[in-house]
């Protein structure tokens, strides 16, 4: 897996090594097109909404930051970056509108060296930047690959390619350690899993080809909607038809909670539900439930939830040290709770485990 990883990030930089501070930089981005920069970035607007955190990790913080999307922004103020760097709060927001579509006269005003986009939603969202004058990278989504290319990219463009290898050789280890304890789980000690990307405003599920999908089996689940191709919406029966063992949510309808699933008389007689395990993904330097720069601690989240008592990792060890690799500040047991959302889950079952 290392050396496909590898691979990959070689063919998104080409042969060019780091430049110096002041040296061109030069590489091609996820979409095979050439990049040109007068030396490390200085001054990033990222539009793809897990840019912008992760940014802030691979550089140490946000200074090179001017602007970002909204729902960027959002996770960074509902989760704990906003703390850790207050000044990210006042960072514009209005640089795009529906669709990702970019607010050319917003972000002229910013002044970037450089602007993040999606490359996969066509050549509209992307035109208007350049014509404007401004240099702009386009980014893939959706697998562990993309995501460490994300990291070696934002490594070469911001000058911090120690760094970057830094937090990818971590990504590594965790993924080989946590492969290590579940790709022998035979598939009848793997309870059946169901993501929901949506619950309040719609049934809506992660089928096959999914991050979610990827990260509930490598936790040791079966992901009952892999008979679907990527998000879903689904209706109450189907549910009821799965019948998941396990229920994770999303982090991004801020509300919602498992009550909203236990409360809920539709399914007082799916598995999950009867046994108390519906949890809430938690929220750190950005949501855990897409590829971040803090995906191992989902991971380890996610196993020790699917198989209890498989893995012996103290995760709230973990997000302190790991949280001074990535941002330099050492969160306190509060900022713990908070991260875990533990007023939130700490009625489901097993959860126990993450208290301190």
């Amino acid at each position: 897996m290392r050396e496909a990883t590898l691979i990959l990030l070689t063919m998104l930089v080409g042969a060019v090594p780091m430049a110096a501070a002041g040296d061109d930089i030069s590489f091609v981005d996820q979409f095979d097109r050439e990049i040109e920069l007068e030396g490390p970035v200085e001054r990033l607007a990222t539009i793809p909404i897990p840019a912008a955190s992760m940014a802030v990790a691979v550089h140490g913080s946000p200074d090179l930051l001017v602007a970002m999307h909204r729902l960027s922004k959002t996770a960074i103020t509902e989760g704990i970056l906003g703390d850790f760097f207050p000044a990210t709060r006042d960072i514009p927001s209005d640089i795009v509108g529906d669709g990702f579509m970019p607010n050319v006269e917003a972000l002229l005003s910013t002044e970037p060296d450089l602007v993040l986009q999606w490359g996969t939603r066509g050549v509209e969202i992307v035109a208007p930047i350049e014509a404007a004058g401004m240099t702009v990278a386009t980014l893939r989504y959706g697998t562990e690959d993309d995501a460490s290319a994300w990291i070696d990219m934002m490594g070469l463009i911001v000058g911090e390619q120690a760094r970057a290898n830094a937090i990818l050789d971590w990504r590594q280890k965790a993924l080989s350690d946590i492969r290590a304890s579940t790709d022998a789980i035979a598939e009848d000690a793997r309870p059946r899993t169901l993501y929901f990307l949506r619950y309040l405003s719609s049934l809506r599920v992660a089928g096959e080809g999914t991050y979610n999908d990827f990260w509930i089996e490598l936790g040791g689940g079966t992901n009952v909607a892999d008979e679907l191709q990527g998000f879903t919406d689904v209706n109450a029966e189907q549910i009821m038809t799965w019948d998941p063992e396990v229920i994770f949510l999303n982090g991004f309808e801020e509300e919602l909670s498992p009550e909203d699933v236990y409360s809920n008389p539709v399914f007082a007689d799916v598995s999950a539900v009867r046994d108390r395990r519906v949890y809430k993904l938690p929220i750190g330097g950005y949501r855990w439930d897409p590829p971040n720069q803090e995906s191992p601690l989902t991971w380890t989240w996610v196993t020790q939830l699917l198989q209890p008592g498989l893995i012996e990792t103290d995760l709230r060890t973990e997000i302190v040290e790991n949280y001074t690799m990535l941002y330099g500040q050492t969160p306190s047991q509060d900022d713990i709770d908070s991260i875990l959302r533990i007023e939130k889950n700490g009625g489901s079952e097993g959860y126990d485990q993450f208290l301190r």
